[in-house]
């Protein structure tokens, strides 16, 4: 069988890794949408529940726009 797989072309070899991966644990795949959904909806209100508190930092528009354009010139 591990021949038979390593024969495989690379998509269905890396198509297979991501199956086997999602086999391992509970969280929600790719095909589980509403899964997915729900997962980033409470990991949004965490990220704002500690925007709120104080807890996280956060950067204006414009210290990001520059960022970006910094990282575009080292890059």
């Amino acid at each position: 069988m591990r021949s038979e797989v390593l024969a495989l072309p690379e998509v269905e070899r890396a198509e297979l890794i991501f199956d086997l991966l999602d086999s391992l644990d509970d969280r929600p795949t790719e095909s589980d949408q509403a899964g997915l959904d729900g997962v980033w909806a409470d990991e949004t209100a965490r990220r704002a529940n500690q925007i709120d508190l104080g807890e996280l930092a956060t950067d204006s528009w414009n210290d990001v726009m520059d960022k970006v354009v910094e990282s575009r010139r080292v890059g």
